[in-house]
């Protein structure tokens, strides 16, 4: 007996050690990665954890955030994070979390029932809430049979021990609810409080909270998108764990669970929201690589030019390249965590985009359809042929995705544009909304293109700030950046430019000149003249009433004082990168350039004679708000101040007592403002610049393709194509009180004693006025 016993004993002790031994080599050999993925220390204390960047209003809100794929993430520290999420993340996920070091031993007893049971489900693992970690930081294949179970299981034991070894508590929570993905792009409880409740972390109520850590068990089943009535379900016992572990009362558990979910869900989405040019213009700005002639195709190299100056003098343009984050690696906008703080205002922006789609969509676009029934081809003007309407369509047809897929299929052009010929359904754009329809694609490309475009920019002229910026009507619909990547010609727009010349000479707006025309010997020795209207012809005017009414011959008349090449001087020391010809017509604009540009010349005459760079962003901060750039505008002096005023006063004139008058007529707006409208040839481009003492902003007004305009001038000019959009945004700015819009008037230079009283002129103007009423009288170009 005692022999069997002893055995007994032996064999007992004997297996209770040998299983003792395996366990510990099963344990070194998983902690080891002898048995599979082991992160290191070095991974441990720096685990991959990616955040998106985000984007700031000058003002305060969020703009938008940048990021890839699912991970738009926002970093957020314990002391943001509400008290309400922790109790229920605790209460809910591992009661035992404060008491145990990364592995709950009553947990483990589910673990192997599961075992026993044969199931290799890890959701019937309880795992603590470091365990759970440890398989968001460190996600494996899931397991095909119970060994891999076991191997995955041990090996999260062991991650989420050492995770306890390596962090305090309120750090693994932190970690957890900033890497949790919450579904619809929420990832971390930060976005996920925006995109479900469009609430911050502080104001985050605790129905909301327990809604968010219910998803934790099952975001899948329990999306409160797809799924609201388990999702409530879910979300009451998450507020009666909290009850049965002390956190509420029973009264408030009670009362929370009577409440609905009450969402305000709202998808995260790069192309939804303000700024939405801007956000884009930010993103490809800030990541650009060094310029290399070879990645330019050879009609490109005027861009090559223009991006390998940005390059060299704008430390934004690809700053992302240009710098390294602390672990010696290249910034990543869309991982690292950014803060970029940009000197756009948020209420200037909204008011900039309301301008643009209220004067395209209620007043423009309606009367460019108007003239539908007069075209013989719409939306194409009658002054091209039908040859070259199938040109410009055949072009069109070349840039679809649809013919891209067809053309790698083997088909042909002519059988790919039968196809464009069948209908077939569509969701088209529309002023009134997105439209169900049936359409062939060539009838769709036809409709899109009979869309108005527009740019529009808004700058402090002292400090650079650019405070709106819009490049186009719809970025859903039409993504093409036309303030700084299009560009058109600029028309009478250019004409400050040759008087600034004139001005910096000694010349005064007062000055007399004759109105007649002026002709120009070209270099083939034929001549050129601008042709002009009858009005006020063979008289002696002013240079003031010249450029107020746009007057051609007035232009060709300064441009004899000067030189072509003179003008293209000038508008290069004025920012002008772009290239212009230097010819007689220069006068006219047939030159293209960007409204950023136009923005920022203009801006001197507002600055007194000191060119600022536009400045979108003012600095960025790493994701735990740590100064890494500022930014300053580059600044020198172009012309003096009294040439600047005498350009302010000219531009004064042109809203006084010029094309610009209908910004007092029709839009009261009569604190001390200057302007310039410009009509390129064909009225296919509209043009407005507007200048106070605070801001000076351009608009372009036109459709995709030049042969896309208005029949009329006095629909096509500047003066209705682009000044309403001025006219409605300065309304709204001078109305908000928060804005603290002063009017103030232009600052005179001390010592300047240049009469500037042009009393005929006056005394003209309101002659005009009596005889044809109050509206402006329209211009040539």
């Amino acid at each position: 007996m005692f022999k069997r016993c002893k055995k007994f004993l032996f064999i007992f002790w004997g297996s209770f050690l040998a299983f003792l031994l395996l366990t510990v080599v099963f344990f070194y050999l998983i902690s080891a990665g002898k048995l599979g993925f082991m992160p290191t220390f070095e991974e441990l204390e720096n685990p991959n954890n990616r955040f998106a960047s985000e984007v700031y209003f000058e003002d305060g809100p969020m703009m938008n955030r940048y990021f890839i794929g699912s991970e738009n993430r926002r970093y957020t520290e314990y002391r943001e994070i509400p008290q309400s999420v922790v109790d229920a993340l605790v209460a809910t996920e591992d009661v035992r979390f404060y008491d145990h070091s990364g592995i709950d031993a009553i947990g483990l007893m589910r673990v192997f029932k599961g075992l026993l049971s044969g199931s290799t489900s890890s959701s019937g693992g309880g795992s603590t809430i470091s365990q759970q970690l440890a398989k968001m930081l460190f996600p494996r294949e899931p397991n095909r049979n119970s060994l891999e179970f076991v191997v995955r299981k041990f090996r999260e034991w062991v991650i989420a021990v050492r995770l306890e070894r390596s962090y305090t508590k309120e750090e693994i929570i932190t970690m957890y609810l900033n890497k949790f993905d919450f579904l619809n792009l929420a990832v971390g409880i930060n976005s996920a409080a925006e995109i479900y409740f469009q609430s911050g972390l502080d104001s985050l109520r605790m129905e909301q909270a327990a809604m968010l850590i219910g998803m934790a068990k099952n975001p899948a089943l329990f999306n409160p998108v797809r799924r609201p009535e388990e999702t409530l379900s879910r979300r009451n016992v998450v507020l009666s764990q909290m009850a049965k572990y002390g956190k509420i009362s029973l009264a408030q558990r009670d009362s929370l669970q009577r409440l609905p979910l009450a969402l305000k869900f709202r998808r995260e989405d790069h192309k939804e929201g303000l700024a939405t040019y801007f956000r884009e213009h930010l993103r490809i700005y800030m990541t650009a690589k060094k310029p290399e002639r070879k990645n330019y195709s050879r009609w490109a190299q005027e861009q090559f030019r223009m991006d390998s100056i940005a390059w060299a003098s704008d430390p934004l343009y690809g700053w992302c390249n240009k710098n390294t984050n602390f672990a010696g690696k290249k910034y990543d906008i869309y991982s690292d965590g950014l803060k970029i703080y940009t000197t756009l205002n948020s209420r200037m922006q909204k008011y900039a985009e309301e301008a643009v789609v209220d004067h395209l969509s209620k007043y423009l676009q309606p009367l460019f359809y108007n003239e539908k029934s007069d075209k013989r081809n719409p939306p194409f003007s009658n002054d091209i042929s039908n040859e070259e309407v199938e040109a410009i369509m055949n072009r069109a047809i070349r840039r679809t995705d649809r013919y891209r897929a067809m053309n790698a299929e083997g088909k042909s052009f002519g059988e790919i544009r039968k196809e464009f010929m069948k209908p077939v359904k569509m969701k088209i754009f529309t002023w009134q909304g997105v439209r169900d329809t049936i359409l062939t694609p060539m009838d769709s490309l036809k409709h899109y293109k009979a869309f108005f475009r527009a740019g529009f920019m808004v700058m402090d002229p002292k400090d650079g700030d650019v405070k709106a910026y819009v490049g186009g009507p719809n970025f859903n619909y039409f993504m093409y950046d036309m303030v700084s990547l299009g560009k058109r010609q600029v028309g009478s727009t250019i004409k400050p430019i040759l008087y600034t010349l004139a001005m910096q000479e000694g010349f005064s707006p007062c000055d007399k000149v004759p109105n007649i025309p002026q002709t120009f010997v070209l270099p083939d020795g034929s001549t050129w003249t601008a042709r002009e209207g009858n009005k006020r012809a063979g008289e002696m005017v002013t240079l003031r009433w010249g450029l107020a009414n746009s007057n051609n011959n007035i232009s060709g008349w300064v441009l004899k004082q000067f030189t072509p090449q003179a003008v293209v001087q000038m508008a290069h020391k004025m920012g002008i990168s772009s290239f212009i010809d230097p010819v007689p017509a220069v006068f006219l604009g047939t030159s293209e350039i960007s409204v950023k540009e136009m923005v920022a010349a203009y801006s001197i005459f507002a600055n007194k004679g000191v060119y600022n760079s536009p400045l979108v962003v003012s600095r960025i901060e790493d994701k735990y708000g740590n100064l890494i750039a500022e930014f300053r505008p580059r600044s020198k002096e172009v012309i003096t101040a009294k040439t600047a005023y005498l350009m302010t006063n000219l531009l004064e004139g042109v809203v006084q007592e010029g094309t610009g008058r209908r910004l007092i007529v029709r839009y009261g707006l009569r604190n001390p403002m200057g302007g310039k409208t410009g009509t390129t040839q064909e009225h296919a481009d509209g043009w407005f610049m507007g200048i106070t003492d605070e801001l000076v902003g351009g608009v372009w007004v036109g459709a995709e393709d030049r042969s896309i305009h208005f029949q009329t001038l006095a629909h096509g000019q500047g003066a209705n194509m682009a000044l309403p959009i001025w006219g409605l945004f300065m309304q709204k700015v001078v109305n908000d009180p928060q804005l603290k819009f002063k009017g103030t008037p232009f600052e005179r230079p001390p010592g300047m004693e240049i009469n500037l009283n042009c009393s005929e002129d006056e005394q003209q103007i309101r002659e005009r006025i009596r005889k044809y009423g109050t509206e402006e009288e329209e211009e040539f170009f």
